[in-house]
Parts: structure tokens; C-alpha cells; sequence
């Protein structure tokens, strides 16, 4: 029977290291609940008999799939619809308005990282729909939105846009609900029109961005949170770097450029704030 209910305090320091240096994620100190919970099931289905065997299988080679195992259990998945509400609506009423203004523009790419269960993909698509359902000929219709996370489990409940009800009404109206998904079974599952601007992928964001491709807008909410500063000031490096010219950046409320970076400038609008990158002469 795996003791899933004990980590030494050597075992937790470990633990600390095999995720920073894997996810980027920094654990403080006293949560070892939070390992000992997250990781419970994980030990159960690979019949592992406690923490410190795990610590042990991980650091050997050929053991990835282990590894992703353990990242995925310990990486937060939060999310739902239309979060924060703010950004949508800057993209609505200034991103995507001084988009279509711009010469030679022919269409968009968003960068939705760390997407989770596809939610904040399937919402900017949604965003994008309204918005040019209200500004009649754009040049916005060729927009493509690529989603990654660390997860690939959760990649793999995103590309299924399958979600129950309950899910459905974390942020989400009832006219969006019956606009944008159909009911199928005991749940809801994304309309083609909003999924086929989508696309998953597997990212870790400690590692290279360039395969990825050029952006005009990128969103990575919610995230820089988990990351030192070290690491903050390297992916906002690496963003800007695939961002093109002018390109705009969605942080989380709570997140800043400020201190990390100088390739951003702060943007204030009625509906919100959000970053642009810096024009160099």
C-alpha cells in the first residue's frame, strides 16, 4: 500500500528543485500537504510506495513519462470562462479595432500559453466572433490561436472542447452558451465556427519559444505568479522576442512587466490594461 501521506523534510527540499527546475513553478515553504495530495494518485496508479521511491524513479533516465506525470499533478489548472472579463473586452474594443487599421494587415496570430482545458482559447475566439460580427469587413478573419500548456492531459480535455454543465456557468451567459456550444450527451461541446481557429500543442515555457512561430498578441495569464524573478524577467524576454512589431501582451490581474522587463509599454483603456511592445528606433 503506498504511503502517500509522509514526505521528510530532505524528500521536500528535493521535490522543491525537481519542479523549478522542470516547471519553473517555485514552492514555498510548508507546503508539503500540498505535494502529499497532488501526488497521491499518481503513486497509487504507477504502484510507487512513497514519495521518496518517486524521487528516486524521476531522477533516473528514460523515466519522462514519469517525470510529465509528476508535473502534471502538480501544475494548477484554474480557469473559466471569460476570466476576468477585462481582457476580452480590451481585445473587443481597442486590440482588435487598431488591428484593422493597420496597413497591410492580413489577419492574426494569438499565443494563449498555459491554456489549461482550453477555456481561455475558446473565449478569445468567442471575443473574436462578436467582434466581427459588430465591425462587419475586418481583416481579422484569418486569425489563428495557438494553445499550449505543460499538460498533456489537459491538452487532451482541450482538444475534446467537451464540458459538463456545471463547468459552463463559470463565466459564461446563457446566450453565449447557447450561441457558441450544443449540447451533447449529459454535456456541452465547443461549435465548429469557434473551434476551428484552434490549435493545441505541448509547451513547457522554460523551454525554446521558436518553434512556435511570430505573434501579434499573446496571452499568458495567471502564470508569472509561480515563476521566480529570474525566470519572469527570461520568458518575457523570450516573448517579446516572438512578438511582431507593435504586438500586444495579456498578463494577469495581479502581473506586471514593471521590474522584469523593458521591452513593454503599459496600455490603459476603458476596459482595461494590457502591453504593447516597445517600437525601437
Amino acid at each position: 500500500m503506498p504511503n502517500t501521506n509522509k514526505i521528510t523534510a530532505n524528500e521536500y527540499q528535493q521535490f522543491k528543485s525537481f519542479l523549478e527546475e522542470t516547471c519553473g513553478i517555485l514552492l514555498g515553504e510548508g507546503k508539503q500537504y500540498l505535494i502529499v495530495s497532488r501526488l497521491a494518485k499518481l503513486l497509487r496508479d504507477e504502484q510507487v510506495s512513497s514519495i521518496g521511491e518517486l524521487l528516486a524513479q524521476i531522477s533516473q533516465f528514460g523515466q519522462r513519462r514519469l517525470r510529465d506525470g509528476v508535473s502534471d499533478a502538480m501544475t494548477t489548472n484554474e480557469t473559466s470562462w471569460f476570466r476576468d472579463s477585462s481582457p476580452f473586452s480590451v481585445l473587443e474594443k481597442s486590440v482588435f479595432p487598431q488591428m484593422d487599421e493597420e496597413q497591410g494587415r492580413m489577419g492574426c496570430r494569438v499565443w494563449s500559453a498555459a491554456c489549461s482545458s482550453g477555456q481561455e482559447p475558446y473565449t478569445i475566439s468567442i471575443a473574436l466572433n462578436e467582434y466581427l460580427a459588430s465591425a462587419g469587413r475586418s481583416k481579422l478573419t484569418n486569425t489563428h490561436i495557438i494553445a499550449t500548456d505543460i499538460s498533456t492531459s489537459m491538452l487532451e480535455e482541450a482538444k475534446r472542447a467537451y464540458y459538463e454543465a456545471g463547468t459552463l456557468e463559470r463565466g459564461l451567459s446563457e446566450q453565449r452558451k447557447r450561441s457558441y456550444f450544443k449540447q451533447v450527451e449529459s454535456g456541452w461541446t465547443v461549435i465548429d465556427e469557434i473551434k476551428r481557429r484552434v490549435s493545441f500543442k505541448p509547451q513547457n515555457l522554460l523551454e525554446s519559444y521558436v518553434g512556435l512561430g511570430k505573434f501579434d498578441i499573446i496571452f499568458c495569464r495567471n502564470v508569472l505568479i509561480y515563476f521566480s524573478p529570474e525566470r519572469k524577467t527570461d520568458i518575457l524576454k523570450r516573448m517579446a522576442e516572438i512578438l511582431n512589431p507593435g504586438g500586444y501582451l495579456f498578463l494577469g490581474a495581479s502581473e506586471t512587466t514593471m521590474g522584469y522587463s523593458d521591452d513593454f509599454d503599459m496600455r490603459r483603456s476603458s476596459a482595461g490594461v494590457f502591453f504593447q511592445l516597445k517600437v525601437r528606433g
